[in-house]
């Protein structure tokens, strides 16, 4: 494929996905709230980038396998669900440990162990439970939703990037648009933790983009865009369905916790510093970029 060729996917894939999620921005911006639609709205922009993916390879008379679809070696899989866990273990025993905030929240515990319907449970066996079934059926949920993105910006876009330019180009540019594909939603609805704009767009900038070299790097070493889903989903799960809500307020706790606060994005740095010390691992670009299979690493080409 010619550099003209990719460029000319690039921008049709971003044209059609801006096109898509503008309906979802719109709905989502004038009801002011992510929930509106029942979460339909959410899962509609979610998916915007997958279905640009897709429509980008009919038009430009591309194969879907291209994007990835294969499972690839298991390790790579178990290791993007349990990543993000990891990083964000570290993050918020910090949290917990400096009292910036308080763990654990009882009334949200409370409601959890009654919505199991089996009558007052001991805190242990609330929280046991409610990781059990969140770290499985919530997984299986959270995948489906991630799974709309993941088809966009690791099965098309981070392989059509590593085509042309280095793992450090490819994880920045992925990132950058990754984030600012969000931007609408943080400043004109309610996704956001209720501190300034200025200081949750910082934020939230910094640690997508830092987690992006750990998504581009799995992506581009495995040749499977389930690693993307993977730790998408589980990213999503643990973070804002188990670790915010089990924290509670102590008063600037807000602005530490979350995806607008401090912490996860000082760690996710480390994070992408770690995966971008290994980029020499990753296979060539053509070897790993359209991959359908699981690769086998290539001697180190993949530059700065």
């Amino acid at each position: 494929m010619s550099s003209s060729d990719n460029r000319k996917q690039l921008f049709t894939f971003l044209a059609v996905t801006l096109a898509f999620s503008s309906i979802f921005y719109f709905l989502i911006i004038k009801s002011g709230h992510l929930d509106s639609g029942r979460g339909a709205y959410v899962l509609g922009l979610m998916w915007s980038p997958g279905i640009a993916a897709m429509l980008t390879c009919k038009i430009h008379g591309r194969s879907l396998s291209t994007l990835g679809w294969k499972w690839g070696q298991p390790r790579y899989q178990i290791l993007s669900y349990l990543i993000p866990l990891f990083y964000a273990t570290i993050a918020y025993i910090g949290i917990w440990l400096f009292h910036l905030g308080g763990f654990y929240d009882r009334q949200f515990l409370a409601r959890v162990s009654e919505s199991f319907g089996l009558g007052p449970l001991p805190a242990w066996a609330g929280i046991t439970m409610y990781v059990i079934f969140a770290a499985t059926t919530g997984m299986v949920r959270s995948c489906a939703s991630a799974l709309g993105e993941e088809i966009g910006w690791r099965g098309f876009l981070v392989p059509q990037l590593a085509r042309n330019y280095s793992y450090t180009t490819t994880a920045l540019v992925s990132g950058i648009i990754w984030s600012l594909w969000h931007y609408p939603i943080l400043i004109f609805a309610d996704y956001n933790s209720g501190t300034p704009v200025w200081y949750g767009l910082t934020c939230f900038t910094v640690m997508v983009v830092s987690i992006s070299f750990v998504f581009a790097w799995m992506r581009l070493k495995s040749g499977s865009l389930w690693t993307g889903v993977l730790l998408h989903a589980s990213h999503n799960l643990f973070i804002q369905g188990f670790f915010d809500p089990m924290t509670t307020d102590t008063g600037r706790t807000k602005y530490i916790i979350g995806e607008f606060g401090a912490a996860l994005p000082l760690v996710c740095i480390a994070f992408a510093v770690y995966f971008w010390m290994r980029r020499r691992e990753l296979p060539a670009p053509e070897a790993s970029a359209f991959s359908t299979t699981s690769v086998t690493p290539a001697p180190a080409t993949a530059g700065v």
